[in-house]
C-alpha cells in the first residue's frame, strides 16, 4: 500500500518558522528517498506552532528541492480563496513541475472567523454553502471553460482531491468521482461512515472508474513505546491548547511531562492519543495493519509532531523500515 506525509511545519517551543521550514526541506528529500508517494502542506492560520499558512508557496519550494515525490496541498481551504487565484497557483506550480502536483481542497476555513474574515478583506461571516459552486468553479478554469482564462491553469491541471472531516465532503468527492483524503487524525470518529458515503455515492468520472479514498492518522515510532509516548504528548498538549483557545507553539517532551493537567485534561489527552498510532516499530507495524484493514483505505498518509525535527525524521524512517517501503533508486 502507497504511504504518505502531511505536514503540518511544526514550530517548537525555543525554535523558529525557519528552522520549521528547514526541518520540512530535509524530511521531503528524505521521503523520497524512502518511496512515500505523495508530501501534502496544510493550511493554518494565526497558529504559532504550525509555519504552513501557505501551502502554494511551501509546494513550490519544496517541490524545487526534490524530484519525483508528488507535492501537494492538503489542503488548500477554498473558503478562504478566490477560485481564481487557486487555479493560477496551481496551474503554475503544474507547469513547473509536470505530473507531480496534487491539490487537495477542504471546505473549512482552517481558522478562527476573525482570521478567516481577515483573508477574505470582508465582514461578512464564511458560508460553505457557496463550496459547491466555488469548487465548480475552480474546476473549469483547468479545462479553460472559466469566466476569465486563467493562465496558466488551462491545460496545466494538477491532480484535484477533496478533503473532509465529515460526511459532506465525502459524498460531493464521491458524486463528482474525485478522489477521497480523510482527516482520521482529527476526526476519527467519522471516518467509517465518511468512507462508506463516499463509496455508496461514487460514480465514475474521467478522473477515476473506481473510489480511491486515502486517509491521514497520527503516527510516533521510536525505538520503545515508551520512548514514542514520550515524543507524541507535545502533539497531544498542542492539540489540548488550541481547543482551550491558547495556541502556542509545539512544548518540548520536558514541558509536556510537567504541566499541571487537570483529571479532565488527563481524559482529554487519552482520548486524543486513543485514535493514533504511537510506540516501538513492532507496536506501529501491528496497529497500521490494523487501521488499514479495518477502514480498506486505498493510500495512507501519515503525519507526526514531535518537537524535534531529527525525532520527526527518525520516525518516518522507522515506518518507512517496519512497513518495507521500497526506496526510490538513486
Amino acid at each position: 500500500m502507497p504511504l504518505s506525509v502531511l505536514d503540518l511545519v511544526p514550530v517548537g517551543s525555543g525554535s523558529t518558522a525557519t528552522a520549521a521550514l528547514a526541518d520540512s526541506t530535509t524530511l521531503v528529500r528524505r521521503a523520497e528517498e524512502l518511496g512515500f508517494r505523495r508530501y501534502w502542506v496544510a493550511e493554518h492560520h494565526a497558529m504559532p506552532g504550525i509555519a504552513s499558512s501557505s501551502p502554494a508557496v511551501l509546494i513550490a519550494h519544496l517541490a524545487a528541492a526534490s524530484s519525483t515525490i508528488r507535492v501537494g496541498s492538503g489542503g488548500v481551504m477554498l473558503p478562504n480563496h478566490q477560485p481564481l487565484v487557486v487555479a493560477e497557483q496551481f496551474g503554475t506550480l503544474e507547469a513547473l513541475h509536470p505530473g507531480r502536483i496534487d491539490l487537495g481542497i477542504g471546505r473549512a476555513p482552517g481558522t478562527d472567523q476573525r482570521t478567516a474574515r481577515a483573508l477574505r478583506r470582508g465582514t461578512d461571516a464564511m458560508n460553505v454553502d457557496d463550496f459547491p459552486e466555488q469548487l465548480t468553479e475552480l474546476a473549469a478554469y483547468f479545462r479553460g471553460e472559466g469566466p476569465v482564462t486563467a493562465v496558466p491553469a488551462a491545460g496545466n491541471a494538477p491532480s484535484m482531491w477533496l478533503l473532509g472531516s465529515s460526511g459532506y465532503s465525502a459524498q460531493v468527492a464521491g458524486l463528482l468521482g474525485l478522489p477521497f483524503a480523510f482527516a482520521h487524525h482529527f476526526s476519527a470518529e467519522n471516518t467509517m461512515p465518511a468512507l462508506a458515503l463516499y463509496r455508496q455515492r461514487f460514480r465514475p468520472s474521467p478522473i477515476l472508474e473506481q473510489p480511491y479514498a486515502m486517509i491521514a492518522a497520527n503516527v510516533t515510532c521510536a525505538g520503545t513505546d515508551a520512548e514514542a509516548q514520550r515524543l507524541a504528548l507535545p502533539g497531544a498538549l498542542s492539540f489540548l491548547q488550541l481547543r482551550l483557545g491558547r495556541p502556542g507553539l509545539l512544548p518540548s517532551p520536558e514541558e509536556a511531562a510537567a504541566y499541571p493537567y487537570t483529571d479532565e485534561e488527563r481524559l482529554f489527552i487519552a482520548d486524543r492519543q486513543s485514535t493514533q498510532i504511537i510506540g516501538s516499530p513492532e507496536t506501529v507495524r501491528e496497529q497500521v495493519h490494523e487501521l488499514v484493514e479495518r477502514t480498506g483505505v486505498d493510500e495512507l498518509m501519515i503525519t507526526t509532531q514531535t518537537h524535534a525535527g531529527a525525532d520527526r525524521l527518525r520516525s518516518y524512517e522507522l515506518v518507512a523500515d517496519v512497513l518495507d517501503l521500497a526506496p526510490v533508486a538513486a
